[in-house]
């Protein structure tokens, strides 16, 4: 069986944003790079707690399936575009978490109001424009919208998609996305919401890239 690890890193993805209620049914998809240009991804139309490692779908650049016994996820061609153009990019995940996809049916970008959202994404979440799921033309909008260096990016009326150079980060980013969402909601029913100047972000960004337990030597 090719690429294990990445297998079991899209597996047990699926399992928690399902569990989470991130997704419902079978919405949504992760995928993970490896190696040759290839990728592995979630299948389409298959519900999540039935979900083994066997199941994950192995396909090449041209969205061919290398390995695997169900059809890969319909947005197949936006993971893919989004390896081909983001080479810092080894994990993308796609949800449609309710207080963000309310984000993306207004079409109106997540801004940052909270540290951890400077922290952990550093920029707000734009809306990249509509296309229909599964399209090539959703694949190059949501390539322009995350430009060279952004974190997410909302599809309008659809989702929210995060990308990272680890699993654990493009999971992470969907969940501080949703609670940003959920705060600024809640905010603007009680009166304005107040963005972080934008130098404290950039500052607080920087300062998260080394922040937790410094590196012990090995003994």
């Amino acid at each position: 069986m090719l690429y294990l690890e990445e297998r079991r890193q899209v597996l047990n993805t699926a399992r928690e944003i399902s569990k989470t209620g991130m997704v419902m049914g079978t919405w949504g998809n992760v995928s993970a790079r490896s190696a040759d240009d290839l990728m592995v991804i979630t299948p389409s139309g298959v519900n999540y707690d039935s979900l083994t490692i066997e199941d994950m779908v192995v396909v090449d650049s041209s969205n061919k399936v290398v390995e695997g016994n169900f059809q890969p996820s319909s947005e197949t061609p936006l993971h893919m575009r989004i390896y081909q153009k983001r080479p810092d990019v080894n994990a993308v995940v796609h949800v449609h978490s309710l207080y963000a996809a309310a984000f993306a049916v207004a079409r109106k970008s997540i801004p940052v109001i909270l540290e951890e959202t400077a922290q952990v994404i550093g920029h707000e979440v734009p809306v990249a424009d509509y296309a229909l799921c599964g399209s090539n033309a959703l694949a190059e909008t949501v390539v322009k919208t995350l430009g060279e260096d952004k974190k997410a990016v909302l599809l309008a009326n659809h989702g929210v998609l995060a990308v990272g150079f680890s699993m654990e980060e493009a999971l992470r980013i969907c969940y501080i996305i949703e609670k940003t969402a959920r705060v600024a909601i809640y905010a603007r029913g009680i009166g304005e919401i107040n963005c972080l100047p934008e130098a404290e972000i950039v500052e607080l960004n920087q300062k998260f890239k080394s922040y937790g337990q410094p590196k012990k030597p090995a003994l």
